[in-house]
């Protein structure tokens, strides 16, 4: 099968899944430099009349990079000059990664692996002067939840535990807000597992939790083994350096999720997630990208990295033979803006930290310009969904009456 080789080192098999950073490498090479940068324009988008600018980082973030093999890229945001306001620059870090060890191995040694492949990735961010640091969905363990075997529920700990207190330790070394997304277990109630992502504060405190909100039910994904639909609603967690939510992996399908976020006054939109090519990757580039100019806030879309081959072979009533791995989690996080322009995207197959740094101001400076909250007609889209919640729902269809006449 004939390959591509990109300028980042990796191939692309003929016929195989390619997202915009392999398409946009290919056209740089191929296309007359005008003809590319308009190309990069519509692609990508364009910051205040411009691409986006690179970030210098420190030479340890660069070394760490080098030393233990992660992905590395800094790219900034601008917003355009105010007279009443200073600039709000934050700098935002997202992590992807795959697991440490097989998931044959013990889950001690699993879990502990992960700590330490994520601890110098961590410390870059932090000498990176990361503010605010997002990791991927259930960072602690393999994705399990396609298996459906209960044992893997052995990964799940309690809002202050392991992980929160090795993460706490690092937020208050770098004077860093992380959010750490968790398989959580509520000790107060039944020990009730959750998919949670934990806040913890840049003095090591933690700030609050939310739980996912939508559970997908689709191919391999059974997650509703082991957890439901979350209860904490659509909090938005102020911190020193900005607002933050969450929107955990499947909720980012939900439009009307993405909006409750935006509503209760976020200025940056989580997105940690677990997902492979098979299934969402064509929709990867859209979805997070569409979230950010509908609501004119940040998104950071995190996806891990690797394939994870389970010791037991499982089926998912689609039809598919039995297997025992989810297929290639394809990694390509990335930055979404209000002003519809977005970062390139980390590897689809190596561990990588992104750092955007961003100015705040550009999300009021959208929603000015477009007034998409002044021209929302909230008042007739609650009218219906209230009446759509009722057994008594009719749909609005107005049918033409020649087709009744004509059926008699």
């Amino acid at each position: 099968m004939d390959k591509t080789i990109l300028e980042n080192g990796e191939t692309v098999a003929d016929g195989s899944i390619c997202g915009y950073d392999s398409l946009h490498q290919l056209l740089s090479a191929n296309l007359k430099p005008e003809l590319y940068q308009e190309v990069s324009r519509l692609l990508r988008g364009s910051n205040c009349g411009k691409s986006l600018e690179q970030i210098v980082l420190p030479d340890s973030a660069k070394a760490l990079s080098s030393k233990h093999d992660f992905d590395l890229q800094a790219v900034s945001f601008s917003a355009n000059k105010e007279q009443m306001r200073k600039p709000r620059a934050v700098r935002v870090g997202l992590i992807q990664n795959s697991i440490a060890l097989p998931t044959t191995a013990p889950f001690s040694d699993q879990k502990s692996g992960i700590f330490e492949k994520l601890k110098p990735i961590i410390d870059a961010a932090g000498v990176a002067g990361v503010n605010i640091l997002c990791l991927q969905e259930a960072w602690t363990m393999p994705f399990a939840f396609c298996t459906r075997e209960k044992r893997w529920c052995e990964f799940a700990e309690p809002v202050d535990g392991e992980s929160t207190k090795f993460l706490q330790e690092l937020a208050k070394k770098y004077n860093m807000v992380i959010v750490s997304p968790v398989l959580e277990r509520d000790l107060d109630h039944g020990d009730v597992l959750w998919n949670t992502a934990v806040i913890i504060g840049n003095n090591g405190n933690i700030i609050g939790k939310h739980r996912k909100n939508h559970i997908p039910r689709v191919g391999d994904f059974n997650e509703s083994t082991y957890y439901m639909e979350g209860d904490t609603g659509h909090p938005v967690f102020e911190t020193v350096f900005g607002k933050i939510a969450v929107n955990i992996c499947y909720g980012r399908h939900h439009p009307l999720n993405w909006l409750a976020f935006g509503l209760n006054g976020a200025e940056i939109v989580f997105n940690p997630s677990a997902t492979v090519g098979e299934l969402s990757e064509p929709m990867w580039p859209i979805e997070a990208r569409n979230a950010a100019i509908a609501n004119s806030y940040f998104v950071g879309s995190i996806n891990r990295v690797g394939t994870e081959v389970f010791p037991n072979a499982f089926t998912s009533g689609d039809g598919k033979p039995e297997h025992k791995d989810f297929g290639h989690f394809y990694g390509s996080s990335h930055f979404s803006a209000p002003d519809a322009s977005c970062t390139p995207s980390l590897s689809r197959y190596r561990d990588g930290l992104l750092v955007s740094e961003m100015d705040l101001n550009l999300c009021r400076q959208y929603k000015d310009k477009w007034g998409f909250r002044m021209t929302a007609r909230y008042e007739v889209y609650a009218d219906l969904l209230a009446s759509y919640v009722k057994p008594d729902f009719k749909p609005q269809v107005v049918s033409d009456p020649m087709l009744h006449k004509n059926s008699s």
